[in-house]
């Protein structure tokens, strides 16, 4: 993760959150490691718990708390209740409660608003990562109940690219591959939703031979998939017709028991987004005559009444993250590294004032923020000079052009 390694060096001089406390609620892995030894080597005080539990790499949790005295409250399979606590302990880790804070899904920025309350006047901002948590938090915003300001580190051109696109796209079917052992070539994968991340799959699929139909709720992402060669239907209408489904939306219920009904025997049904929640496996429970746990790792077979079976990936939680290894490193380094940048940008942004006549650069306000363009460009670049690829410059007459408004054609 060179981009990373380049900014230990950085943050190690320029101590970015120098006496700090931050809590972080993200998937702990070996990458997840890596961000927060360098919020770390930043100067921070670091706790973390996990943002599902069924992603935790439990080897890794264990060399962050031994090795580098990370506070770490996570363990793979740990229970609702289990989880919830966990996110709780790294809340009260700093015994004011952190200053920033890191977040994956919404859990911990959620609790932090419920179950720890007299901890929200500690907290100057913090990040989130993922679609489904900027989603919660603008419903926060919009109700005038997010207490401070958040950066959607999740939305910026190069995340949604990189991480979205290219990471979720090949993870997934990784994760549905090592799962199942199936193969895709002249399979009908029915995708739900043509964001960032539902594109990657869809794209990955089609590489791989599959047939592939889209689901989607907004009409330019249909638009934008049926001009990109994909078949467009309402869910009812691709369920019979489907063999593997991969729901990416962020939503609830967007396979539910009527689609069920109607599908294939031996359908595969797995999730890429960040809940459990987009594939009602509740319904699915009391609709199945019998359950059959572990078929094949991370693989639990419902019978149905009919005498058709339907196989569900990893209990219906992220695909990617439980049946295989989650992004490639390569991917995360650019992720986490504009999160690091991002949230090293809002610790300066939101200091408290300082003595009279040495300004703070100003608070923000509370809600939901983007992250300025020139971290995400600088982070670009910066992935860039890792890979030794350059690009040009502007010449300043080329500069001249753009900035004027006087020169015709």
């Amino acid at each position: 993760m060179p981009l990373l390694t380049g900014l230990m060096h950085r943050f190690a001089r320029e101590q970015p959150f120098a006496g700090l406390a931050i809590a972080a609620c993200l998937h702990v892995t070996a990458e997840t490691a890596m961000l927060v030894r360098l919020l770390r080597v930043g100067g921070a005080t670091v706790s973390l718990a996990a943002s599902n539990p069924l992603s935790t790499q439990d080897d890794i949790a264990a060399a962050l708390a031994v090795r580098y005295g990370i506070a770490v409250f996570a363990r793979a399979g740990v229970d609702r209740p289990g989880y919830y606590r966990h996110i709780e302990l790294a809340l009260a880790e700093s015994e004011k409660g952190p200053e920033l804070v890191i977040d994956d899904g919404g859990d911990l920025v959620n609790t932090l608003h419920t179950r720890a309350v007299p901890l929200l006047a500690n907290v100057r901002g913090g990040c989130e990562s993922t679609t489904t948590g900027v989603i919660r938090l603008r419903r926060m915003a919009a109700e005038g109940a997010l207490a401070f300001p958040v950066i959607a580190a999740n939305d910026t051109p190069t995340k949604r690219m990189v991480e979205g696109t290219c990471g979720t796209g090949q993870s997934v079917i990784d994760g549905i591959m090592r799962a199942t052992n199936t193969l895709l070539a002249g399979k009908t994968v029915v995708v739900a939703g043509f964001g960032a991340s539902g594109r990657g799959v869809a794209e990955r699929a089609r590489g791989f031979g599959a047939q592939v139909i889209v689901t989607e709720i907004d009409p330019v992402r249909a638009l934008d998939a049926t001009l990109h060669g994909f078949r467009v239907l309402p869910m009812a209408q691709a369920a019979p017709a489907g063999e593997v489904f991969v729901t990416v939306t962020g939503s609830v219920d967007v396979i539910g028991t009527e689609h069920i009904a109607v599908m294939r025997d031996g359908a595969i049904l797995a999730n890429a987004g960040h809940f459990d929640a987009e594939i009602d496996v509740r319904a699915l429970a009391g609709f199945a005559t019998a359950v059959h746990r572990d078929v094949r790792p991370h693989v639990d077979a419902y019978d149905l009444a009919d005498g058709r079976t339907v196989l569900l990936l990893a209990e219906g939680r992220v695909v990617n993250l439980v049946a295989a290894e989650g992004h490639p490193p390569e991917v995360m380094d650019l992720a986490f590294g504009i999160e690091a940048l991002a949230l090293a940008w809002l610790a300066l942004a939101t200091r408290p004032a300082n003595p009279p006549g040495n300004l703070a650069p100003g608070n923000l306000a509370p809600g939901v923020h983007e992250v300025p363009e020139d971290i995400d460009a600088e982070a670009a670049r910066l992935v860039l000079a890792t890979m030794g690829t350059s690009i040009d410059t502007l010449t300043p007459a080329q500069l001249s052009y753009r900035e004027s408004w006087r020169i015709g054609s």
